[in-house]
């Protein structure tokens, strides 16, 4: 039943996920060098860059978390008909989801060492977008139980 609200809030929780690995995550910028720090999902990386600036730190496991959640999201839209397994990776992946935030945080306060500026940086889209997979989340997994429910009291009507 692909056509159910679940399935809906689900799609938009993996299309919120993939979008992650494409936004930026965060940025900083330094007024006075003019040199600019970006966070993505795959990499901390100088924007504006100075021939002695081209370090970069692989932030692999924010793109491995949000990547999995999408995943988890498309295979629980198939697993329909088995609600109790729908709840389960419905917990897991709420669970990634709050994983992928905080390593989007914990990057961020890498990235904000690497450029020694007393401005703070800003975060981006791709950072509140796991916010949002998180409220899409719950919401599916409200109707899944409500699904339940009326399956169950129908079940006692027989």
């Amino acid at each position: 039943m692909i056509q159910r609200i679940q399935s809906v809030f689900l799609l938009l929780l993996a299309v919120a996920m993939l979008s992650v690995v494409f936004l930026p995550i965060w940025s900083k910028t330094d007024p006075l060098s003019k040199q600019e720090l970006v966070l993505t999902s795959t990499k901390i990386a100088y924007a504006h860059t100075d021939p002695g600036m081209s370090v970069t730190t692989s932030t692999y496991a924010i793109v491995a978390l949000a990547l999995a959640s999408a995943a988890v999201a498309l295979f629980e839209i198939f697993q329909y008909r088995n609600r109790f397994l729908q709840l389960k990776l419905g917990f897991f992946n709420l669970l990634l989801i709050v994983a992928t935030i905080g390593a989007s945080y914990y990057y961020s306060g890498v990235a904000e060492q690497m450029l020694n500026v007393k401005i703070p940086g800003t975060f981006e889209a791709g950072f509140y977008l796991p916010t949002l997979a998180l409220v899409l989340n719950l919401l599916a997994s409200r109707f899944i139980r409500r699904d339940e429910q009326l399956v169950r009291s129908m079940d006692r009507l027989r």
